[in-house]
Protein backbone atom coordinates (compact mmCIF):
# COMPACT_ATOMS: atom_id res chain seq x y z
CA UNK A 1 0.00 0.00 0.00
CA UNK A 2 1.30 3.37 -0.72
CA UNK A 3 2.32 5.95 2.13
CA UNK A 4 1.29 9.54 2.30
CA UNK A 5 4.03 11.61 1.43
CA UNK A 6 5.16 14.64 3.88
CA UNK A 7 5.52 17.35 1.94
CA UNK A 8 3.37 20.23 2.50
CA UNK A 9 0.19 21.20 0.71
CA UNK A 10 -0.24 23.10 -2.45
CA UNK A 11 -0.01 26.58 -1.19
CA UNK A 12 -3.73 28.58 -2.09
CA UNK A 13 -4.26 31.20 -4.60
CA UNK A 14 -4.30 34.22 -2.50
CA UNK A 15 -7.92 35.60 -3.57
CA UNK A 16 -10.32 37.18 -1.77
CA UNK A 17 -13.26 39.94 -1.64
CA UNK A 18 -11.15 42.08 0.42
CA UNK A 19 -8.03 41.20 -1.71
CA UNK A 20 -10.08 42.06 -5.23
CA UNK A 21 -11.61 45.32 -3.39
CA UNK A 22 -7.98 46.61 -2.24
CA UNK A 23 -6.93 45.91 -6.45
CA UNK A 24 -9.66 46.94 -7.75
CA UNK A 25 -10.14 50.61 -9.51
CA UNK A 26 -12.84 52.61 -8.00
CA UNK A 27 -15.31 52.62 -11.27
CA UNK A 28 -14.33 48.65 -10.80
CA UNK A 29 -15.72 48.72 -7.37
CA UNK A 30 -18.57 51.12 -7.64
CA UNK A 31 -19.89 48.86 -10.87
CA UNK A 32 -19.80 45.88 -8.42
CA UNK A 33 -21.70 47.20 -5.65
CA UNK A 34 -24.55 49.42 -8.25
CA UNK A 35 -24.44 45.75 -10.42
CA UNK A 36 -25.03 43.46 -7.28
CA UNK A 37 -27.67 46.31 -5.75
CA UNK A 38 -29.20 46.09 -9.23
CA UNK A 39 -29.40 42.11 -9.10
CA UNK A 40 -31.32 42.02 -5.65
CA UNK A 41 -33.21 45.01 -6.85
CA UNK A 42 -34.60 43.15 -9.55
CA UNK A 43 -35.22 39.63 -7.64
CA UNK A 44 -36.94 42.35 -5.10
CA UNK A 45 -39.08 43.45 -7.52
CA UNK A 46 -39.38 40.02 -9.21
CA UNK A 47 -41.30 38.31 -6.05
CA UNK A 48 -42.88 41.83 -5.39
CA UNK A 49 -44.38 41.53 -8.41
CA UNK A 50 -45.39 37.56 -8.28
CA UNK A 51 -46.71 38.19 -4.89
CA UNK A 52 -48.48 41.17 -6.08
CA UNK A 53 -49.75 39.02 -9.60
CA UNK A 54 -50.93 36.07 -7.01
CA UNK A 55 -52.76 39.13 -4.90
CA UNK A 56 -54.43 40.32 -7.70
CA UNK A 57 -55.44 36.76 -9.07
CA UNK A 58 -56.71 35.61 -5.80
CA UNK A 59 -58.61 38.90 -5.77
CA UNK A 60 -60.18 38.65 -9.17
CA UNK A 61 -61.35 34.82 -8.25
CA UNK A 62 -63.43 35.78 -5.40
CA UNK A 63 -64.80 38.94 -6.60
CA UNK A 64 -65.21 38.24 -10.22
CA UNK A 65 -65.91 34.69 -10.33
CA UNK A 66 -66.92 33.07 -6.98
CA UNK A 67 -69.12 35.57 -5.46
CA UNK A 68 -70.82 36.23 -8.71
CA UNK A 69 -71.33 32.13 -9.21
CA UNK A 70 -72.85 32.17 -5.33
CA UNK A 71 -75.27 34.96 -6.39
CA UNK A 72 -75.75 33.19 -9.47
CA UNK A 73 -76.74 30.09 -7.80
CA UNK A 74 -78.92 31.77 -5.38
CA UNK A 75 -80.80 33.27 -7.72
CA UNK A 76 -81.17 30.35 -10.30
CA UNK A 77 -82.64 28.14 -6.96
CA UNK A 78 -85.04 30.79 -5.71
CA UNK A 79 -86.61 30.98 -9.20
CA UNK A 80 -87.03 27.31 -9.50
CA UNK A 81 -88.53 27.84 -5.84
CA UNK A 82 -90.84 30.90 -7.10
CA UNK A 83 -92.15 28.40 -9.73
CA UNK A 84 -92.49 25.61 -7.07
CA UNK A 85 -94.56 27.79 -5.10
CA UNK A 86 -96.51 29.11 -8.25
CA UNK A 87 -97.45 25.73 -9.95
CA UNK A 88 -98.58 24.22 -5.74
CA UNK A 89 -100.59 27.80 -5.65
CA UNK A 90 -102.32 26.83 -9.37
CA UNK A 91 -102.82 23.12 -8.31
CA UNK A 92 -104.21 23.93 -5.18
CA UNK A 93 -106.73 26.78 -6.33
CA UNK A 94 -106.85 26.40 -10.00
CA UNK A 95 -106.20 30.63 -9.57
CA UNK A 96 -104.09 32.01 -12.71
CA UNK A 97 -103.12 34.28 -10.31
CA UNK A 98 -100.91 32.22 -8.85
CA UNK A 99 -98.65 31.32 -11.85
CA UNK A 100 -97.32 34.75 -12.01
CA UNK A 101 -94.13 33.45 -9.94
CA UNK A 102 -94.30 30.54 -12.35
CA UNK A 103 -93.58 33.00 -15.45
CA UNK A 104 -91.39 35.58 -13.33
CA UNK A 105 -88.98 31.90 -12.26
CA UNK A 106 -88.77 30.88 -16.25
CA UNK A 107 -87.77 33.83 -17.02
CA UNK A 108 -84.86 34.05 -14.10
CA UNK A 109 -84.03 30.58 -14.12
CA UNK A 110 -82.83 31.44 -18.16
CA UNK A 111 -80.94 34.11 -17.20
CA UNK A 112 -79.39 32.85 -14.08
CA UNK A 113 -78.77 29.84 -15.69
CA UNK A 114 -76.53 31.26 -18.75
CA UNK A 115 -74.76 33.77 -15.97
CA UNK A 116 -73.97 30.68 -13.82
CA UNK A 117 -72.78 28.74 -16.70
CA UNK A 118 -70.65 31.36 -17.88
CA UNK A 119 -69.26 32.47 -14.64
CA UNK A 120 -68.10 28.81 -13.91
CA UNK A 121 -67.01 27.60 -17.34
CA UNK A 122 -63.44 27.81 -16.14
CA UNK A 123 -63.98 25.55 -13.54
CA UNK A 124 -65.55 22.09 -14.64
CA UNK A 125 -65.94 20.42 -10.63
CA UNK A 126 -68.32 23.43 -10.16
CA UNK A 127 -70.06 23.76 -13.26
CA UNK A 128 -70.43 20.06 -13.34
CA UNK A 129 -72.25 20.58 -9.41
CA UNK A 130 -74.58 23.23 -11.51
CA UNK A 131 -75.41 21.31 -14.02
CA UNK A 132 -76.56 18.39 -12.45
CA UNK A 133 -78.81 20.87 -10.28
CA UNK A 134 -79.71 22.71 -13.29
CA UNK A 135 -80.82 19.21 -14.51
CA UNK A 136 -82.58 18.29 -11.60
CA UNK A 137 -84.81 21.46 -11.79
CA UNK A 138 -85.49 20.58 -15.25
CA UNK A 139 -86.80 17.19 -14.35
CA UNK A 140 -89.04 18.40 -11.78
CA UNK A 141 -90.63 20.88 -14.41
CA UNK A 142 -90.67 17.99 -16.95
CA UNK A 143 -92.06 15.33 -14.95
CA UNK A 144 -94.59 17.62 -12.99
CA UNK A 145 -95.03 21.19 -13.14
CA UNK A 146 -95.51 21.60 -16.67
CA UNK A 147 -98.22 18.35 -16.75
CA UNK A 148 -99.38 19.90 -13.14
CA UNK A 149 -100.17 23.10 -15.06
CA UNK A 150 -101.61 21.43 -18.29
CA UNK A 151 -103.93 18.98 -15.91
CA UNK A 152 -105.48 21.89 -13.82
CA UNK A 153 -106.05 23.85 -17.06
CA UNK A 154 -108.48 20.81 -18.56
CA UNK A 155 -110.29 20.59 -15.35
CA UNK A 156 -108.59 17.39 -13.86
CA UNK A 157 -107.01 19.57 -10.58
CA UNK A 158 -108.07 16.28 -8.58
CA UNK A 159 -105.78 13.95 -9.99
CA UNK A 160 -102.89 16.66 -9.65
CA UNK A 161 -103.64 17.83 -6.45
CA UNK A 162 -103.83 14.24 -4.77
CA UNK A 163 -101.35 13.56 -1.70
CA UNK A 164 -99.68 10.95 -4.01
CA UNK A 165 -98.90 13.80 -6.53
CA UNK A 166 -98.22 16.68 -4.14
CA UNK A 167 -95.69 13.81 -2.45
CA UNK A 168 -94.08 13.21 -5.54
CA UNK A 169 -93.61 16.61 -6.55
CA UNK A 170 -92.27 17.52 -3.17
CA UNK A 171 -89.98 14.25 -3.49
CA UNK A 172 -88.52 15.74 -6.99
CA UNK A 173 -88.29 19.45 -5.36
CA UNK A 174 -86.45 18.48 -2.53
CA UNK A 175 -83.80 16.61 -4.51
CA UNK A 176 -83.29 20.10 -6.18
CA UNK A 177 -82.89 21.63 -3.02
CA UNK A 178 -80.29 18.61 -2.11
CA UNK A 179 -78.07 19.50 -5.68
CA UNK A 180 -78.47 23.72 -4.77
CA UNK A 181 -77.29 22.69 -1.25
CA UNK A 182 -74.28 20.48 -2.53
CA UNK A 183 -73.54 23.64 -5.52
CA UNK A 184 -73.64 26.20 -2.16
CA UNK A 185 -71.37 23.77 -0.33
CA UNK A 186 -68.97 23.74 -3.12
CA UNK A 187 -69.09 27.38 -3.80
CA UNK A 188 -68.76 28.34 -0.14
CA UNK A 189 -65.34 26.26 -0.26
CA UNK A 190 -64.03 27.68 -3.59
CA UNK A 191 -65.01 31.36 -1.53
CA UNK A 192 -62.78 29.83 1.34
CA UNK A 193 -59.72 28.91 -0.72
CA UNK A 194 -59.77 32.07 -2.74
CA UNK A 195 -59.76 34.03 0.77
CA UNK A 196 -57.38 32.37 2.25
CA UNK A 197 -54.95 32.58 -0.80
CA UNK A 198 -56.05 36.27 -0.73
CA UNK A 199 -54.86 36.89 2.79
CA UNK A 200 -51.59 34.53 1.55
CA UNK A 201 -50.75 36.88 -1.05
CA UNK A 202 -51.09 39.69 0.43
CA UNK A 203 -49.07 38.17 3.99
CA UNK A 204 -46.27 37.59 1.00
CA UNK A 205 -47.31 41.32 -0.54
CA UNK A 206 -46.39 42.75 2.45
CA UNK A 207 -43.55 41.59 3.61
CA UNK A 208 -41.46 41.28 0.46
CA UNK A 209 -42.60 44.84 0.48
CA UNK A 210 -41.05 45.28 3.63
CA UNK A 211 -37.58 43.73 2.35
CA UNK A 212 -37.66 45.83 0.44
CA UNK A 213 -37.71 48.74 2.64
CA UNK A 214 -35.09 47.14 4.17
CA UNK A 215 -33.08 46.44 1.28
CA UNK A 216 -33.02 50.46 0.54
CA UNK A 217 -32.53 51.48 4.00
CA UNK A 218 -29.07 48.72 3.78
CA UNK A 219 -28.20 50.01 0.00
CA UNK A 220 -28.26 53.44 1.28
CA UNK A 221 -26.31 52.93 4.39
CA UNK A 222 -24.02 50.30 1.90
CA UNK A 223 -23.96 53.04 -0.88
CA UNK A 224 -22.62 55.82 2.14
CA UNK A 225 -20.31 53.96 3.84
CA UNK A 226 -18.85 52.70 0.75
CA UNK A 227 -18.31 56.75 -0.63
CA UNK A 228 -17.27 57.26 2.93
CA UNK A 229 -14.51 54.91 2.61
CA UNK A 230 -13.62 54.87 -1.03
CA UNK A 231 -13.77 58.57 -1.76
CA UNK A 232 -14.34 61.37 0.38
CA UNK A 233 -11.65 59.42 3.49
CA UNK A 234 -9.50 59.16 1.34
CA UNK A 235 -9.81 62.63 -0.39
CA UNK A 236 -9.98 63.79 3.35
CA UNK A 237 -6.66 62.00 4.52
CA UNK A 238 -4.73 63.24 1.20
CA UNK A 239 -6.45 66.84 1.54
CA UNK A 240 -5.06 66.86 5.18
CA UNK A 241 -1.98 65.65 4.36
CA UNK A 242 -1.43 68.10 0.77
CA UNK A 243 -2.55 71.09 3.64
CA UNK A 244 0.07 70.02 6.08
CA UNK A 245 2.43 70.63 2.93
CA UNK A 246 1.27 73.77 2.08
CA UNK A 247 1.02 75.07 5.28
CA UNK A 248 4.92 74.97 5.76
CA UNK A 249 5.18 70.91 6.81
CA UNK A 250 7.24 70.16 3.69
CA UNK A 251 8.62 67.28 5.71
CA UNK A 252 5.02 65.75 6.22
CA UNK A 253 4.39 62.77 4.02
CA UNK A 254 1.00 62.37 1.36
CA UNK A 255 0.25 58.64 2.72
CA UNK A 256 -0.98 56.65 -0.58
CA UNK A 257 -4.62 55.30 0.51
CA UNK A 258 -7.77 54.50 -1.26
CA UNK A 259 -8.50 53.11 -4.48
CA UNK A 260 -5.51 52.72 -6.69
CA UNK A 261 -6.35 56.15 -8.31
CA UNK A 262 -6.32 57.98 -5.53
CA UNK A 263 -3.12 56.21 -4.02
CA UNK A 264 -1.70 57.26 -7.51
CA UNK A 265 -2.70 60.68 -7.03
CA UNK A 266 -1.47 60.76 -3.97
CA UNK A 267 2.23 59.15 -5.33
CA UNK A 268 1.85 61.55 -7.88
CA UNK A 269 1.51 64.65 -4.88
CA UNK A 270 4.54 62.99 -2.93
CA UNK A 271 6.45 63.10 -5.76
CA UNK A 272 5.74 66.57 -6.45
CA UNK A 273 6.71 67.51 -2.54
CA UNK A 274 9.41 65.24 -3.04
CA UNK A 275 10.78 67.38 -5.87
CA UNK A 276 9.80 70.57 -3.99
CA UNK A 277 11.96 69.45 -1.27
CA UNK A 278 14.97 68.65 -3.54
CA UNK A 279 14.35 71.77 -5.01
CA UNK A 280 14.47 74.21 -1.86
CA UNK A 281 17.55 72.66 -0.57
CA UNK A 282 19.07 73.45 -3.82
CA UNK A 283 17.39 77.24 -3.50
CA UNK A 284 18.73 77.30 -0.25
CA UNK A 285 22.50 76.16 -1.08
CA UNK A 286 21.92 78.69 -4.24
CA UNK A 287 21.18 81.30 -1.78
CA UNK A 288 23.72 80.78 0.34
CA UNK A 289 26.29 80.55 -2.55
CA UNK A 290 24.58 83.77 -3.78
CA UNK A 291 24.74 85.62 -0.13
CA UNK A 292 28.92 84.76 -0.34
CA UNK A 293 28.80 85.90 -3.64
CA UNK A 294 26.90 89.41 -2.46
CA UNK A 295 29.35 89.93 0.47
CA UNK A 296 32.36 89.12 -1.92
CA UNK A 297 30.36 91.92 -4.19
CA UNK A 298 29.69 94.48 -1.41
CA UNK A 299 33.56 93.98 -0.76
CA UNK A 300 34.36 94.48 -4.33
CA UNK A 301 32.11 97.67 -4.28
CA UNK A 302 33.87 98.97 -1.12
CA UNK A 303 37.63 98.55 -2.80
CA UNK A 304 36.09 100.15 -6.19
CA UNK A 305 34.81 103.05 -3.95
CA UNK A 306 38.03 103.14 -2.65
CA UNK A 307 39.88 102.97 -5.72
CA UNK A 308 37.23 105.84 -7.08
CA UNK A 309 38.36 108.09 -4.32
CA UNK A 310 42.25 107.61 -4.75
CA UNK A 311 41.47 107.94 -8.33
CA UNK A 312 39.73 111.29 -7.85
CA UNK A 313 41.65 112.85 -5.25
CA UNK A 314 45.42 110.80 -5.40
CA UNK A 315 45.23 110.33 -9.15
CA UNK A 316 44.07 113.73 -10.63
CA UNK A 317 46.55 115.79 -8.07
CA UNK A 318 49.59 114.37 -10.05
CA UNK A 319 48.05 113.77 -13.44
CA UNK A 320 47.11 118.55 -12.98
CA UNK A 321 50.77 118.53 -12.02
CA UNK A 322 51.99 116.72 -14.60
CA UNK A 323 49.55 118.86 -16.84
CA UNK A 324 50.57 122.10 -15.50
CA UNK A 325 54.29 121.78 -15.74
CA UNK A 326 54.11 120.46 -19.44
CA UNK A 327 52.07 123.46 -20.16
CA UNK A 328 54.66 125.43 -19.03
CA UNK A 329 57.22 124.02 -21.01
CA UNK A 330 54.69 124.75 -24.23
CA UNK A 331 54.47 128.08 -23.43
CA UNK A 332 58.67 128.82 -22.02
CA UNK A 333 60.13 126.78 -24.95
CA UNK A 334 57.74 127.24 -27.86
CA UNK A 335 59.32 128.12 -31.14
CA UNK A 336 62.90 127.94 -29.02
CA UNK A 337 63.64 124.39 -29.63
CA UNK A 338 63.53 122.63 -32.57
CA UNK A 339 60.15 121.49 -34.46
CA UNK A 340 60.32 117.54 -33.34
CA UNK A 341 60.63 119.18 -29.28
CA UNK A 342 58.15 121.43 -29.92
CA UNK A 343 55.76 117.88 -31.38
CA UNK A 344 56.95 116.12 -28.69
CA UNK A 345 55.63 118.67 -26.22
CA UNK A 346 52.83 119.09 -27.81
CA UNK A 347 51.64 115.11 -27.48
CA UNK A 348 52.46 115.50 -24.23
CA UNK A 349 50.10 118.28 -23.33
CA UNK A 350 46.74 116.91 -25.18
CA UNK A 351 48.02 113.41 -23.88
CA UNK A 352 47.83 114.59 -20.23
CA UNK A 353 44.40 116.44 -21.00
CA UNK A 354 42.69 113.35 -22.29
CA UNK A 355 44.09 111.34 -19.21
CA UNK A 356 42.34 113.79 -17.46
CA UNK A 357 38.99 113.93 -19.41
CA UNK A 358 39.17 109.99 -19.43
CA UNK A 359 39.53 110.42 -15.61
CA UNK A 360 36.79 112.10 -14.88
CA UNK A 361 34.47 110.54 -17.42
CA UNK A 362 35.63 106.92 -15.26
CA UNK A 363 34.43 108.57 -12.11
CA UNK A 364 30.82 109.69 -13.46
CA UNK A 365 30.43 106.16 -14.78
CA UNK A 366 31.53 104.57 -11.96
CA UNK A 367 29.24 106.93 -9.67
CA UNK A 368 26.16 106.36 -11.28
CA UNK A 369 23.79 103.45 -9.57
CA UNK A 370 25.34 103.84 -6.04
CA UNK A 371 21.92 105.41 -3.98
CA UNK A 372 18.81 106.04 -5.18
CA UNK A 373 18.51 108.37 -2.37
CA UNK A 374 17.98 111.06 -4.62
CA UNK A 375 15.10 109.97 -6.37
CA UNK A 376 12.53 112.56 -6.63
CA UNK A 377 9.47 114.01 -9.13
CA UNK A 378 11.76 115.17 -12.19
CA UNK A 379 10.52 117.22 -14.84
CA UNK A 380 11.95 115.72 -17.52
CA UNK A 381 11.29 119.05 -19.54
CA UNK A 382 13.45 121.31 -17.30
CA UNK A 383 16.29 118.42 -17.63
CA UNK A 384 16.04 118.78 -21.15
CA UNK A 385 16.04 122.83 -20.97
CA UNK A 386 19.64 122.45 -18.64
CA UNK A 387 21.39 119.98 -21.15
CA UNK A 388 20.67 122.24 -24.29
CA UNK A 389 21.70 125.43 -21.89
CA UNK A 390 24.58 122.98 -21.21
CA UNK A 391 25.52 122.55 -24.81
CA UNK A 392 24.54 126.20 -26.16
CA UNK A 393 27.78 127.25 -27.13
CA UNK A 394 28.04 123.41 -29.41
CA UNK A 395 24.57 124.43 -30.91
CA UNK A 396 25.44 128.31 -31.40
CA UNK A 397 28.82 127.00 -33.47
CA UNK A 398 26.89 124.56 -35.33
CA UNK A 399 24.02 126.58 -35.98
CA UNK A 400 21.72 123.37 -34.85
CA UNK A 401 17.88 123.58 -34.48
CA UNK A 402 16.47 121.80 -31.58
CA UNK A 403 12.64 121.28 -31.18
CA UNK A 404 11.35 119.97 -27.85
CA UNK A 405 8.06 118.62 -27.33
CA UNK A 406 5.73 117.72 -24.15
CA UNK A 407 7.83 116.03 -21.71
CA UNK A 408 5.96 113.80 -18.81
CA UNK A 409 7.12 114.00 -15.12
CA UNK A 410 9.71 110.91 -14.07
CA UNK A 411 10.75 109.92 -10.69
CA UNK A 412 14.64 110.14 -10.42
CA UNK A 413 17.89 111.42 -10.61
CA UNK A 414 17.70 115.26 -11.62
CA UNK A 415 21.69 115.29 -12.55
CA UNK A 416 22.09 112.10 -13.89
CA UNK A 417 18.90 112.86 -16.44
CA UNK A 418 20.44 115.75 -17.15
CA UNK A 419 23.79 114.14 -18.08
CA UNK A 420 21.63 111.80 -20.18
CA UNK A 421 20.05 114.18 -22.26
CA UNK A 422 23.24 116.21 -22.62
CA UNK A 423 25.08 113.12 -23.87
CA UNK A 424 22.32 112.11 -26.47
CA UNK A 425 22.39 115.50 -27.77
CA UNK A 426 25.74 115.96 -27.93
CA UNK A 427 26.42 112.96 -29.94
CA UNK A 428 23.61 114.25 -32.25
CA UNK A 429 25.67 117.35 -32.60
CA UNK A 430 28.63 116.08 -32.70
CA UNK A 431 28.31 113.69 -35.64
CA UNK A 432 26.56 115.51 -37.48
CA UNK A 433 26.23 115.75 -41.65
CA UNK A 434 26.99 118.12 -43.98
CA UNK A 435 22.83 119.41 -43.75
CA UNK A 436 22.14 121.82 -41.10
CA UNK A 437 21.84 119.68 -37.56
CA UNK A 438 18.26 119.35 -37.04
CA UNK A 439 17.79 117.65 -33.00
CA UNK A 440 14.08 116.44 -32.71
CA UNK A 441 13.41 115.37 -28.75
CA UNK A 442 9.92 113.90 -28.45
CA UNK A 443 7.89 111.47 -25.86
CA UNK A 444 4.98 109.73 -26.83
CA UNK A 445 2.95 107.70 -25.00
CA UNK A 446 3.20 103.91 -25.89
CA UNK A 447 1.77 100.34 -24.91
CA UNK A 448 1.05 101.87 -21.50
CA UNK A 449 4.21 103.56 -21.13
CA UNK A 450 6.63 106.61 -22.22
CA UNK A 451 8.63 106.41 -25.14
CA UNK A 452 11.46 108.87 -25.23
CA UNK A 453 13.81 110.03 -28.40
CA UNK A 454 16.50 112.05 -29.84
CA UNK A 455 16.29 112.28 -33.62
CA UNK A 456 18.79 113.60 -35.42
CA UNK A 457 19.81 114.37 -39.29
CA UNK A 458 23.38 113.30 -38.54
CA UNK A 459 25.93 110.39 -39.82
CA UNK A 460 23.48 107.64 -38.57
CA UNK A 461 24.52 104.59 -37.18
CA UNK A 462 24.70 101.19 -39.04
CA UNK A 463 22.38 98.51 -37.69
CA UNK A 464 25.48 95.87 -37.18
CA UNK A 465 26.65 98.67 -34.63
CA UNK A 466 23.68 98.64 -32.59
CA UNK A 467 25.02 96.55 -29.91
CA UNK A 468 28.75 97.55 -29.99
CA UNK A 469 27.88 101.23 -29.24
CA UNK A 470 26.87 101.21 -26.04
CA UNK A 471 30.53 99.08 -25.09
CA UNK A 472 32.66 101.05 -22.92
CA UNK A 473 35.20 102.60 -25.10
CA UNK A 474 33.96 101.28 -27.84
CA UNK A 475 34.06 104.22 -30.82
CA UNK A 476 33.18 104.10 -34.49
CA UNK A 477 35.63 106.85 -35.86
CA UNK A 478 38.88 107.90 -34.90
CA UNK A 479 40.02 109.77 -32.60
CA UNK A 480 41.46 112.63 -35.09
CA UNK A 481 38.30 112.92 -36.93
CA UNK A 482 35.99 112.89 -33.50
CA UNK A 483 36.87 113.72 -30.14
CA UNK A 484 35.90 111.37 -27.08
CA UNK A 485 36.16 108.52 -24.89
CA UNK A 486 33.73 106.03 -26.10
CA UNK A 487 32.02 106.36 -22.82
CA UNK A 488 28.82 108.19 -23.98
CA UNK A 489 26.66 105.96 -24.99
CA UNK A 490 27.88 103.82 -22.15
CA UNK A 491 26.99 106.21 -19.54
CA UNK A 492 23.86 107.29 -21.22
CA UNK A 493 22.79 103.19 -21.10
CA UNK A 494 23.74 102.80 -17.58
CA UNK A 495 22.01 105.97 -16.45
CA UNK A 496 18.58 104.27 -17.85
CA UNK A 497 19.26 100.97 -16.40
CA UNK A 498 19.59 102.86 -13.01
CA UNK A 499 16.46 104.24 -13.56
CA UNK A 500 14.81 100.97 -14.51
CA UNK A 501 14.30 101.21 -18.58
CA UNK A 502 16.26 100.53 -21.22
CA UNK A 503 17.83 102.68 -24.05
CA UNK A 504 18.00 101.15 -28.23
CA UNK A 505 18.78 102.09 -31.72
CA UNK A 506 15.38 102.48 -33.72
CA UNK A 507 17.18 100.78 -36.74
CA UNK A 508 14.33 101.25 -38.34
CA UNK A 509 14.99 105.17 -38.93
CA UNK A 510 17.14 106.20 -41.99
CA UNK A 511 18.31 109.98 -42.43
CA UNK A 512 20.08 110.36 -39.08
CA UNK A 513 19.72 108.91 -36.14
CA UNK A 514 17.42 108.24 -33.18
CA UNK A 515 17.99 107.06 -29.78
CA UNK A 516 15.15 105.67 -27.82
CA UNK A 517 14.95 105.38 -23.95
CA UNK A 518 11.77 104.43 -21.54
CA UNK A 519 11.90 103.69 -17.62
CA UNK A 520 9.04 101.73 -16.73
CA UNK A 521 8.20 103.70 -13.94
CA UNK A 522 7.80 106.76 -15.91
CA UNK A 523 4.47 108.57 -14.38
CA UNK A 524 1.93 110.36 -16.93
CA UNK A 525 1.98 114.14 -17.41
CA UNK A 526 3.06 116.80 -19.39
CA UNK A 527 5.30 119.87 -18.97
Amino acid sequence: METLSATAPAPRTNWSVRGWVASATLRSRLNALFTLGALLLVILVCVNALALASLFSFRHTLLNKVDPANLAADQLFVAYLNEETGVRGYVLSANKAFLQPYDLGLAQVASSSSRLNSLLADQPGLAGLAHRAESQGTRWLSSFAKPAIAAVSGHKSTVVASQAALLRSKTLFDAVRTRFANLDSALAGRRAAAQAGLGDATTALVWTLACALVFVVLAGFALSRSLRVWVTGPLASIGADSRAVAGGDIDHGIAAVGPPEFRRHAEDIEEMRERIVTELQTTESSRAELAAVNVELSRSNSELEQFAYVASHDLQEPLRKVTSFVQLLQQRYEAKLDERADQYIEFAVDGAKRMQVLINDLLAFSRVGRTTERFEEVDLGATVSSALSNLNNVIEESGAQVTVGPMPLVRGDEGLLVSLWQNLIGNSLKFRSELPPFVSIEAVRYDGQWVLSVTDNGLGIEPRFAEKIFVLFQRLHSREAYAGTGIGLSLSKKIVEFHGGRIWLDENHHGGTRMCFTPPDLEGGGS
